[in-house]
């Protein structure tokens, strides 16, 4: 359990980095949730996009990698 703290903490670094997840002054709840509920999805989005730029090493069946083409 210890070790999965960084990774979240890591995390929340990198939300609020990229899109001003600490930027909101909490005034009421329902505004709140909203602006986190964005916040979340665009991070999620973000993430995505970087797996996808990320380039895939297919492993071959005999489990190397695959040669680069």
């Amino acid at each position: 359990m210890a070790g999965t703290r960084w990774c979240i903490e890591e995390s929340f670094q990198a939300a609020n980095g990229q899109i001003g997840l600490d930027h909101y002054q909490v005034r009421h709840w329902t505004a709140w949730h909203r602006h986190i509920t964005l916040a979340m999805l665009a991070l999620a989005f973000l993430a995505a996009l970087a797996a996808d730029a990320t380039p895939a090493r297919a492993a071959q069946p005999n489990g190397s990698p695959a040669a680069p083409t």
